[in-house]
Protein backbone atom coordinates (compact mmCIF):
# COMPACT_ATOMS: atom_id res chain seq x y z
CA UNK A 1 0.00 0.00 0.00
CA UNK A 2 2.39 2.58 0.96
CA UNK A 3 4.69 1.78 -1.80
CA UNK A 4 1.75 2.15 -4.43
CA UNK A 5 0.90 5.86 -3.02
CA UNK A 6 4.58 6.87 -3.08
CA UNK A 7 4.87 6.23 -6.85
CA UNK A 8 1.00 7.30 -7.22
CA UNK A 9 2.70 10.90 -5.72
CA UNK A 10 5.98 10.48 -7.89
CA UNK A 11 3.87 10.51 -11.20
CA UNK A 12 1.91 12.77 -9.55
CA UNK A 13 4.63 15.51 -9.28
CA UNK A 14 6.72 14.28 -12.13
CA UNK A 15 8.03 16.07 -15.43
CA UNK A 16 5.35 15.22 -17.84
CA UNK A 17 7.20 12.27 -19.75
CA UNK A 18 6.12 9.14 -21.53
CA UNK A 19 2.41 7.94 -21.73
CA UNK A 20 1.52 10.81 -19.07
CA UNK A 21 2.36 13.87 -21.59
CA UNK A 22 0.52 11.85 -24.54
CA UNK A 23 -2.50 12.89 -22.68
CA UNK A 24 -1.58 16.31 -21.99
CA UNK A 25 -2.42 19.16 -23.56
CA UNK A 26 0.15 20.67 -25.20
CA UNK A 27 1.56 23.72 -24.38
CA UNK A 28 0.59 27.11 -26.24
CA UNK A 29 3.37 29.62 -25.79
CA UNK A 30 0.36 32.78 -26.05
CA UNK A 31 -2.13 30.68 -23.71
CA UNK A 32 0.61 30.10 -21.36
CA UNK A 33 1.57 33.73 -21.17
CA UNK A 34 -1.90 35.34 -20.91
CA UNK A 35 -2.51 32.62 -18.03
CA UNK A 36 0.56 33.75 -16.63
CA UNK A 37 0.06 37.68 -17.09
CA UNK A 38 -3.16 36.69 -15.94
CA UNK A 39 -2.13 34.99 -12.66
CA UNK A 40 0.14 37.68 -11.74
CA UNK A 41 -1.99 40.62 -11.97
CA UNK A 42 -4.72 38.29 -9.66
CA UNK A 43 -1.86 38.51 -6.85
CA UNK A 44 -1.31 41.66 -6.83
CA UNK A 45 -5.17 42.29 -6.85
CA UNK A 46 -4.88 40.14 -3.93
CA UNK A 47 -2.66 40.79 -1.90
CA UNK A 48 -2.07 45.09 -1.17
CA UNK A 49 -0.38 45.71 1.86
CA UNK A 50 -3.23 47.69 3.07
CA UNK A 51 -6.95 46.86 2.34
CA UNK A 52 -7.50 50.22 3.27
CA UNK A 53 -5.32 52.34 0.67
CA UNK A 54 -6.17 49.99 -2.19
CA UNK A 55 -5.77 51.88 -5.49
CA UNK A 56 -8.71 52.50 -7.83
CA UNK A 57 -7.22 50.29 -10.56
CA UNK A 58 -6.69 47.35 -8.47
CA UNK A 59 -10.58 47.90 -6.68
CA UNK A 60 -13.34 45.99 -8.03
CA UNK A 61 -16.75 47.88 -9.19
CA UNK A 62 -18.83 47.67 -5.88
CA UNK A 63 -21.45 46.45 -8.05
CA UNK A 64 -22.81 47.43 -11.18
CA UNK A 65 -19.72 47.99 -14.01
CA UNK A 66 -16.74 47.10 -14.87
CA UNK A 67 -13.10 47.48 -13.73
CA UNK A 68 -9.42 45.84 -14.98
CA UNK A 69 -9.62 43.58 -11.81
CA UNK A 70 -12.84 42.28 -12.70
CA UNK A 71 -10.72 41.04 -15.65
CA UNK A 72 -9.05 38.59 -13.84
CA UNK A 73 -11.32 35.31 -13.02
CA UNK A 74 -12.92 35.38 -16.40
CA UNK A 75 -9.87 35.35 -18.09
CA UNK A 76 -8.66 32.61 -16.22
CA UNK A 77 -12.14 30.59 -16.97
CA UNK A 78 -11.21 31.48 -20.84
CA UNK A 79 -8.09 30.52 -20.88
CA UNK A 80 -9.17 27.20 -19.34
CA UNK A 81 -11.63 26.27 -21.53
CA UNK A 82 -9.00 27.17 -24.50
CA UNK A 83 -7.10 23.80 -23.30
CA UNK A 84 -10.11 21.98 -23.01
CA UNK A 85 -10.09 20.73 -26.77
CA UNK A 86 -6.32 19.50 -26.34
CA UNK A 87 -6.81 17.89 -23.39
CA UNK A 88 -9.67 15.56 -24.56
CA UNK A 89 -9.42 15.30 -28.21
CA UNK A 90 -6.11 13.98 -27.15
CA UNK A 91 -7.22 11.50 -24.66
CA UNK A 92 -10.23 10.31 -26.93
CA UNK A 93 -7.49 10.14 -29.52
CA UNK A 94 -5.32 7.57 -27.38
CA UNK A 95 -8.40 5.26 -27.03
CA UNK A 96 -9.65 6.50 -23.81
CA UNK A 97 -13.39 5.81 -23.31
CA UNK A 98 -16.01 8.68 -22.49
CA UNK A 99 -16.92 6.64 -19.12
CA UNK A 100 -12.75 6.90 -18.18
CA UNK A 101 -13.02 10.36 -19.21
CA UNK A 102 -16.07 11.24 -17.44
CA UNK A 103 -14.52 9.85 -14.81
CA UNK A 104 -11.39 11.54 -14.80
CA UNK A 105 -13.09 14.89 -15.67
CA UNK A 106 -15.30 13.74 -12.10
CA UNK A 107 -12.41 13.21 -9.76
CA UNK A 108 -10.66 16.65 -10.91
CA UNK A 109 -13.86 18.76 -10.39
CA UNK A 110 -13.96 16.98 -6.66
CA UNK A 111 -10.07 18.02 -6.46
CA UNK A 112 -10.75 21.02 -7.12
CA UNK A 113 -13.50 21.38 -4.71
CA UNK A 114 -11.93 19.52 -1.72
CA UNK A 115 -8.31 21.68 -1.85
CA UNK A 116 -10.96 24.95 -2.43
CA UNK A 117 -12.39 23.53 1.00
CA UNK A 118 -8.95 23.35 2.63
CA UNK A 119 -7.95 26.60 1.80
CA UNK A 120 -10.92 28.57 3.41
CA UNK A 121 -10.42 26.25 6.48
CA UNK A 122 -6.80 27.04 7.20
CA UNK A 123 -6.03 27.73 9.42
CA UNK A 124 -8.09 27.25 11.88
CA UNK A 125 -10.47 25.00 10.42
CA UNK A 126 -13.55 25.87 12.19
CA UNK A 127 -16.49 24.04 9.94
CA UNK A 128 -18.95 25.72 11.13
CA UNK A 129 -17.91 29.03 9.17
CA UNK A 130 -16.55 27.40 6.38
CA UNK A 131 -18.12 28.76 2.69
CA UNK A 132 -18.64 26.08 -0.11
CA UNK A 133 -18.77 28.85 -2.91
CA UNK A 134 -15.60 30.28 -4.20
CA UNK A 135 -13.04 31.07 -6.93
CA UNK A 136 -11.92 27.01 -7.07
CA UNK A 137 -15.82 25.73 -6.39
CA UNK A 138 -16.99 27.89 -9.53
CA UNK A 139 -13.55 26.60 -11.50
CA UNK A 140 -14.39 23.24 -10.98
CA UNK A 141 -17.89 23.76 -11.45
CA UNK A 142 -17.64 25.14 -15.05
CA UNK A 143 -14.68 22.88 -15.67
CA UNK A 144 -16.69 19.72 -15.65
CA UNK A 145 -19.92 21.21 -16.78
CA UNK A 146 -18.00 22.45 -19.81
CA UNK A 147 -16.12 19.19 -20.26
CA UNK A 148 -18.95 16.81 -19.98
CA UNK A 149 -20.54 19.09 -22.98
CA UNK A 150 -17.46 19.35 -25.37
CA UNK A 151 -17.64 15.48 -24.95
CA UNK A 152 -21.07 15.18 -26.82
CA UNK A 153 -20.59 17.97 -28.55
CA UNK A 154 -17.70 19.11 -30.47
CA UNK A 155 -18.61 20.60 -33.26
CA UNK A 156 -18.04 24.57 -33.23
CA UNK A 157 -21.31 25.81 -34.38
CA UNK A 158 -23.20 24.06 -32.28
CA UNK A 159 -21.09 24.92 -29.37
CA UNK A 160 -21.54 28.76 -30.36
CA UNK A 161 -25.10 27.89 -30.26
CA UNK A 162 -25.15 26.93 -26.51
CA UNK A 163 -23.13 29.78 -25.94
CA UNK A 164 -25.78 32.25 -26.96
CA UNK A 165 -28.47 30.29 -25.45
CA UNK A 166 -26.88 30.04 -21.95
CA UNK A 167 -26.61 34.21 -22.24
CA UNK A 168 -30.42 34.62 -23.33
CA UNK A 169 -31.25 31.95 -21.40
CA UNK A 170 -29.78 33.60 -18.13
CA UNK A 171 -31.17 37.00 -19.10
CA UNK A 172 -34.47 36.09 -18.81
CA UNK A 173 -34.11 33.89 -15.59
CA UNK A 174 -32.90 37.07 -13.80
CA UNK A 175 -35.02 39.40 -15.57
CA UNK A 176 -38.55 37.48 -16.32
CA UNK A 177 -38.86 35.06 -13.35
CA UNK A 178 -40.41 36.19 -10.13
CA UNK A 179 -38.61 36.14 -6.93
CA UNK A 180 -40.24 34.16 -4.42
CA UNK A 181 -41.67 36.41 -1.75
CA UNK A 182 -39.98 39.74 -3.50
CA UNK A 183 -41.92 40.05 -6.59
CA UNK A 184 -41.34 40.66 -10.44
CA UNK A 185 -37.64 42.31 -11.06
CA UNK A 186 -38.07 45.60 -12.71
CA UNK A 187 -41.63 45.82 -11.18
CA UNK A 188 -41.61 44.94 -7.74
CA UNK A 189 -37.98 45.40 -7.10
CA UNK A 190 -35.13 46.49 -8.55
CA UNK A 191 -33.69 45.18 -11.53
CA UNK A 192 -30.41 43.48 -10.33
CA UNK A 193 -30.90 44.58 -6.58
CA UNK A 194 -28.26 43.12 -4.83
CA UNK A 195 -30.53 41.13 -2.24
CA UNK A 196 -33.23 40.98 -4.21
CA UNK A 197 -32.65 38.43 -7.22
CA UNK A 198 -33.09 35.10 -8.31
CA UNK A 199 -28.92 34.52 -7.77
CA UNK A 200 -28.62 35.94 -4.06
CA UNK A 201 -32.51 34.09 -2.96
CA UNK A 202 -31.12 30.87 -4.35
CA UNK A 203 -28.16 31.20 -2.85
CA UNK A 204 -29.97 31.95 0.44
CA UNK A 205 -31.64 27.86 -0.39
CA UNK A 206 -28.56 26.43 -0.72
CA UNK A 207 -26.89 28.16 1.91
CA UNK A 208 -30.26 27.18 4.41
CA UNK A 209 -29.68 23.77 3.08
CA UNK A 210 -26.37 23.49 3.96
CA UNK A 211 -26.55 24.63 7.19
CA UNK A 212 -29.19 22.12 7.84
CA UNK A 213 -27.50 19.16 6.70
CA UNK A 214 -23.94 19.67 6.56
CA UNK A 215 -24.02 22.37 9.36
CA UNK A 216 -21.73 24.56 7.22
CA UNK A 217 -21.84 26.86 4.02
CA UNK A 218 -21.78 30.57 5.37
CA UNK A 219 -22.18 33.31 2.49
CA UNK A 220 -19.93 36.07 0.85
CA UNK A 221 -21.72 39.06 2.15
CA UNK A 222 -24.05 37.10 4.53
CA UNK A 223 -27.72 37.44 2.01
CA UNK A 224 -25.59 36.22 -1.44
CA UNK A 225 -22.68 35.14 -2.80
CA UNK A 226 -20.57 36.51 -6.04
CA UNK A 227 -19.14 33.53 -7.22
CA UNK A 228 -23.15 31.57 -6.27
CA UNK A 229 -24.38 28.64 -7.89
CA UNK A 230 -26.36 30.77 -10.24
CA UNK A 231 -23.59 32.55 -11.48
CA UNK A 232 -21.74 29.14 -12.66
CA UNK A 233 -24.15 29.21 -15.97
CA UNK A 234 -22.72 32.37 -17.64
CA UNK A 235 -19.32 31.39 -16.23
CA UNK A 236 -19.42 28.15 -18.32
CA UNK A 237 -20.09 30.61 -21.70
CA UNK A 238 -16.95 32.16 -20.33
CA UNK A 239 -15.26 28.96 -20.71
CA UNK A 240 -17.30 27.97 -23.67
CA UNK A 241 -15.67 31.28 -25.39
CA UNK A 242 -12.31 29.99 -24.41
CA UNK A 243 -13.22 26.58 -25.98
CA UNK A 244 -13.94 28.05 -29.60
CA UNK A 245 -11.23 29.94 -29.33
CA UNK A 246 -9.39 26.84 -28.36
CA UNK A 247 -10.59 25.09 -31.72
CA UNK A 248 -9.11 27.87 -34.02
CA UNK A 249 -5.56 26.90 -32.62
CA UNK A 250 -6.73 23.23 -33.40
CA UNK A 251 -8.14 24.32 -37.04
CA UNK A 252 -5.14 23.18 -39.42
CA UNK A 253 -7.03 24.51 -42.34
CA UNK A 254 -7.24 27.76 -41.22
CA UNK A 255 -3.65 29.90 -42.17
CA UNK A 256 -1.81 30.38 -39.01
CA UNK A 257 -1.24 34.15 -39.75
CA UNK A 258 -4.95 34.53 -40.04
CA UNK A 259 -5.82 33.42 -36.06
CA UNK A 260 -4.60 36.58 -34.78
CA UNK A 261 -7.17 38.11 -37.43
CA UNK A 262 -9.91 35.91 -36.40
CA UNK A 263 -9.18 36.48 -32.66
CA UNK A 264 -9.53 40.15 -33.22
CA UNK A 265 -12.46 40.15 -35.29
CA UNK A 266 -14.22 37.81 -32.83
CA UNK A 267 -12.97 39.87 -29.66
CA UNK A 268 -14.15 43.33 -31.16
CA UNK A 269 -17.75 41.83 -32.03
CA UNK A 270 -17.89 40.65 -28.44
CA UNK A 271 -17.26 43.68 -26.79
CA UNK A 272 -19.35 45.81 -28.66
CA UNK A 273 -21.96 43.66 -28.21
CA UNK A 274 -22.02 43.44 -24.19
CA UNK A 275 -20.86 47.21 -23.98
CA UNK A 276 -24.35 47.52 -26.29
CA UNK A 277 -26.49 45.04 -23.95
CA UNK A 278 -24.88 46.51 -21.05
CA UNK A 279 -26.73 49.42 -21.58
CA UNK A 280 -30.25 47.68 -20.89
CA UNK A 281 -28.48 44.55 -19.21
CA UNK A 282 -25.92 45.99 -16.44
CA UNK A 283 -22.26 44.78 -16.61
CA UNK A 284 -22.48 42.91 -13.24
CA UNK A 285 -19.38 40.26 -12.02
CA UNK A 286 -20.78 39.27 -9.08
CA UNK A 287 -23.93 38.52 -10.86
CA UNK A 288 -21.61 37.37 -14.05
CA UNK A 289 -24.07 39.41 -16.22
CA UNK A 290 -24.73 38.25 -19.96
CA UNK A 291 -23.57 41.34 -21.11
CA UNK A 292 -20.37 41.09 -18.46
CA UNK A 293 -19.28 37.59 -20.40
CA UNK A 294 -19.26 39.15 -23.62
CA UNK A 295 -17.50 42.13 -22.70
CA UNK A 296 -14.68 40.14 -20.50
CA UNK A 297 -14.94 37.60 -23.47
CA UNK A 298 -14.39 40.00 -26.17
CA UNK A 299 -11.01 41.64 -23.89
CA UNK A 300 -9.97 38.22 -23.49
CA UNK A 301 -9.93 37.53 -27.32
CA UNK A 302 -8.28 40.72 -27.89
CA UNK A 303 -5.38 39.82 -25.63
CA UNK A 304 -5.05 36.62 -26.98
CA UNK A 305 -4.79 38.39 -30.63
CA UNK A 306 -1.70 40.15 -29.54
CA UNK A 307 -0.18 37.52 -27.50
CA UNK A 308 -0.38 34.83 -30.73
CA UNK A 309 0.51 37.54 -33.02
CA UNK A 310 3.35 38.19 -30.96
CA UNK A 311 4.83 34.75 -29.13
CA UNK A 312 2.98 32.09 -31.21
CA UNK A 313 3.70 34.02 -34.88
CA UNK A 314 6.46 36.65 -35.31
CA UNK A 315 8.27 35.05 -32.22
CA UNK A 316 9.46 38.53 -30.94
CA UNK A 317 10.96 36.24 -28.07
CA UNK A 318 13.72 34.98 -30.19
CA UNK A 319 14.99 38.01 -31.16
CA UNK A 320 14.78 40.24 -27.98
CA UNK A 321 15.92 39.39 -24.59
CA UNK A 322 13.35 41.45 -22.83
CA UNK A 323 10.60 40.02 -24.37
CA UNK A 324 12.63 36.32 -23.81
CA UNK A 325 12.66 37.24 -20.06
CA UNK A 326 9.63 38.91 -20.20
CA UNK A 327 7.76 35.37 -21.62
CA UNK A 328 10.11 33.47 -18.92
CA UNK A 329 8.24 35.65 -16.33
CA UNK A 330 4.96 35.19 -17.69
CA UNK A 331 5.24 31.15 -18.44
CA UNK A 332 6.53 30.59 -14.99
CA UNK A 333 2.93 31.58 -13.61
CA UNK A 334 1.10 30.24 -16.25
CA UNK A 335 2.28 26.97 -16.20
CA UNK A 336 1.05 26.04 -13.20
CA UNK A 337 -1.43 28.23 -12.51
CA UNK A 338 -4.08 26.47 -9.99
CA UNK A 339 -0.41 25.71 -7.89
CA UNK A 340 0.45 29.24 -7.90
CA UNK A 341 -3.31 30.72 -6.69
CA UNK A 342 -3.69 27.53 -3.56
CA UNK A 343 0.54 28.79 -3.03
CA UNK A 344 -0.82 32.73 -2.75
CA UNK A 345 -3.45 31.62 -0.66
CA UNK A 346 -1.84 29.85 2.06
CA UNK A 347 1.28 32.08 2.39
CA UNK A 348 -1.17 34.96 2.77
CA UNK A 349 -3.16 33.07 5.32
CA UNK A 350 0.11 31.76 7.36
CA UNK A 351 1.78 35.51 7.22
CA UNK A 352 -1.23 36.94 8.84
CA UNK A 353 -1.43 34.05 11.53
CA UNK A 354 2.10 34.62 12.95
CA UNK A 355 2.27 37.71 14.64
CA UNK A 356 5.66 40.03 13.80
CA UNK A 357 8.95 39.30 15.67
CA UNK A 358 8.70 42.47 17.12
CA UNK A 359 6.13 41.99 19.53
CA UNK A 360 3.34 43.94 18.70
CA UNK A 361 -0.24 42.62 18.09
CA UNK A 362 0.42 42.99 13.89
CA UNK A 363 0.55 40.02 12.29
CA UNK A 364 3.92 38.92 9.79
CA UNK A 365 2.06 40.07 6.82
CA UNK A 366 1.16 43.54 8.43
CA UNK A 367 4.54 43.90 10.14
CA UNK A 368 6.48 43.18 6.41
CA UNK A 369 4.21 45.51 5.34
CA UNK A 370 4.81 48.35 7.80
CA UNK A 371 8.59 47.88 8.12
CA UNK A 372 9.76 48.07 4.40
CA UNK A 373 6.82 50.04 2.48
CA UNK A 374 4.56 51.92 4.47
CA UNK A 375 7.30 53.84 7.01
CA UNK A 376 9.33 54.66 3.88
CA UNK A 377 7.05 55.57 1.09
CA UNK A 378 4.48 58.90 2.09
CA UNK A 379 1.74 57.88 -0.78
CA UNK A 380 -0.22 54.75 1.36
CA UNK A 381 -1.92 53.40 -1.99
CA UNK A 382 1.74 53.20 -4.13
CA UNK A 383 2.79 51.56 -0.53
CA UNK A 384 0.29 49.02 -0.65
CA UNK A 385 0.40 48.65 -4.45
CA UNK A 386 4.36 48.16 -4.38
CA UNK A 387 4.07 45.58 -1.19
CA UNK A 388 1.58 43.89 -3.77
CA UNK A 389 4.21 43.53 -6.55
CA UNK A 390 6.68 42.29 -4.19
CA UNK A 391 4.80 39.92 -3.06
CA UNK A 392 3.87 39.07 -6.75
CA UNK A 393 7.62 38.41 -7.54
CA UNK A 394 8.22 36.72 -4.23
CA UNK A 395 5.79 34.15 -5.40
CA UNK A 396 7.49 33.60 -8.68
CA UNK A 397 10.26 32.09 -7.14
CA UNK A 398 8.86 28.49 -5.43
CA UNK A 399 7.20 28.17 -8.99
CA UNK A 400 10.43 29.38 -11.29
CA UNK A 401 11.91 26.30 -9.20
CA UNK A 402 9.27 23.93 -10.81
CA UNK A 403 9.65 25.09 -13.59
CA UNK A 404 13.29 25.17 -14.23
CA UNK A 405 13.05 20.86 -13.31
CA UNK A 406 10.04 21.06 -15.81
CA UNK A 407 7.42 19.98 -12.48
CA UNK A 408 3.75 20.69 -13.94
CA UNK A 409 1.30 19.77 -11.21
CA UNK A 410 -1.64 18.77 -12.64
CA UNK A 411 -4.70 18.51 -10.51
Amino acid sequence: MAKTGMSAGRRFLAPMTGAAASHAAPRIVSIDAMRGATIAFMIVVNTPGDWNHVWPFLEHAPWNGCRPADFVFPFFLFLMGCVIPFALDRRLAAGESRAMLAGHIARRVLLLIALKLLLSAYPHFHLGHLRLFGVLTRIALCYGLVALLYMTIRQSLPLLAVTCGILLGWWLMLCAIPIPGLGLPGRDVPLFDPQANLAAWLDRIVSGWTLRTLHTGVLYEKTWDPEGLLGTLPACASVLAGVLAGQVFRNRSLPVQRRPLLFLVAGIVSLAAGLAWGTVLPINKALWSSSFVLVTSGAALLMLAAFDWAFDIRRVQDGSRVASRTLLFLRVFGTNAIVAFLLNGFVVKTLMLFPAPSGTDRSVYAWLYARFFAFRIPSPDLASFLFALAFMVAMALPLAVLYRRNIVIRL
